[in-house]
């Protein structure tokens, strides 16, 4: 008959992806003619857990180049810019999310630019990214356990060689000189 005994342990006991479109307005040192070029790069991410839910929080680098003075010279544009997101996850098997959950997060895609316009000497763009979390805290698992004892299998010498039975009392003390001498 088996009886059942909960293990403790750290598993994942929620999982969620996050897909993210933030606008941002740009400005550059001279007024630009046309976008050559946009990339993000630098992307830096953590999670909390904050109230029950998830906290995103992050920042990455936009490089803009671009052209001016009626498309005879070419400059470059960078600024830092900074996210916070706030996540629902839904937790498995009735898990609770406190400050004592692990948030794992990871990039499921890197944040790139989706659209970039001149409007009004500005570099208005658009960037996407998609971040997963996984929550991991304690959870039970319960397993069966055999009451029978298992008990150990005894082994003996099956060597021929005979067993000396000498009582160190009766030894005499001429033994080692009586055998060389023979």
């Amino acid at each position: 008959m088996a009886n059942y005994k909960e293990i403790v342990t750290k598993a994942i006991i929620g999982k969620c992806k996050k897909k993210n479109k933030a606008s941002f307005k740009l400005e550059c040192d001279e007024k630009p003619d046309t976008i050559l070029g946009c990339w993000v790069i630098n992307h830096s991410f953590s999670g909390t857990a904050t109230g029950g839910k998830v906290n995103l929080s992050g920042s990455y680098d936009v490089n803009v180049w671009y052209s001016y003075d009626n498309n005879t010279k070419t400059g470059v544009c960078s600024k830092k810019f900074s996210y916070s997101d706030m996540m629902n996850a839904t937790l498995k098997n009735g898990s609770t999310l406190d400050d004592r959950s692990e948030i794992i997060v990871e990039c499921l895609k890197q944040p790139s630019v989706t659209d970039v316009k001149i409007e009004n000497g500005y570099v208005n763009l658009q960037v996407e990214k998609e971040l997963g979390v996984e929550i991991i805290g304690n959870t039970t698992v319960k397993v069966a356990v055999e009451d029978d004892f298992d008990e150990y299998e005894e082994l003996y010498d099956t060597d021929d060689e005979k067993e000396l039975d000498i009582n160190v009392d009766n030894l005499d003390d001429n033994y080692l000189d009586d055998a060389v001498n023979k």
